[in-house]
């Protein structure tokens, strides 16, 4: 019970703090640069942060840790739970704290798909993106052989998909992401992208490293019981 607990409070501090920071960037009217950083930094130190605990954040990495059985399906719903909580009330925060003027225009901080953009294109294009930010956190959180470089590449890799795509889906990667601001505006467009393009991408990645790169037995399906 006490892990749990600790799991699903890291894993809350981490997603709100996305959430609450990343749609503040949004809000404030900053360019794709500013945007992209302000995702990127917050990711990087809260990944570095939680990474002995948790370190997730997002729907869609637990489900792909969940299909390598890198984590158990219990302790996934605590990880999905406190996610969805988080974003939710990170938004609502928002909502709360700024001026309406600001946060109705940008949505609380949710995405949206470019009229130019199909739903289709905009799942693969949430699909590529999440593969390739599950890619990297396996590659530099999971595999023992990997080069530890804390959060770094994780919210690095996050700023390269919002620079690239965010133009056009708002480069979610990230169910909770989309879904709290969503709750707290009301509007739920494109939800279904948001969803099924970041799952579909992180189950390819997850699956793909684990049986290729990786070289050695699984990790405890509680994904590392954290000790007093």
């Amino acid at each position: 019970m006490k892990d749990s607990l600790r799991h699903f409070v890291a894993e809350f501090v981490g997603t709100f703090a996305l959430v609450f920071f990343g749609g503040a960037a949004i809000i404030a009217g900053g360019g794709l640069v500013a945007i992209g950083l302000a995702h990127a930094l917050i990711l990087a130190v809260l990944v570095s942060a939680t990474m002995r605990i948790s370190g997730h954040f997002n729907p869609a990495v637990t489900i792909g840790f969940l299909a390598v059985r890198r984590i158990e399906a219990m302790m996934a719903g605590v990880y999905i739970a406190a996610q969805i909580i988080a974003a939710i009330l990170a938004a609502y925060a928002l909502k709360s704290l700024l001026p309406e003027t600001l946060t109705g225009p940008a949505r609380l901080g949710g995405q949206s798909i470019a009229l130019e953009v199909s739903a289709m294109q905009a799942i693969v294009l949430e699909a590529i993106a999440t593969f390739t930010l599950v890619f990297v956190i396996f590659g530099t959180a999971v595999d023992p052989k990997a080069p530890k470089v804390g959060g770094l590449a994780i919210g690095g890799t996050l700023a390269a998909a919002i620079f690239a795509i965010g133009p056009f889906t708002g480069a979610s990667l990230n169910p909770a992401r989309s879904f709290g601001p969503a709750v707290a505006s009301g509007i739920f467009e494109g939800q279904a992208v948001y969803w099924v393009g970041p799952i579909l991408g992180a189950l390819a990645a997850a699956l793909l490293y684990e049986m290729l790169f990786i070289r050695r037995d699984r990790e405890p399906v509680d994904h590392g019981a954290v000790r007093p």
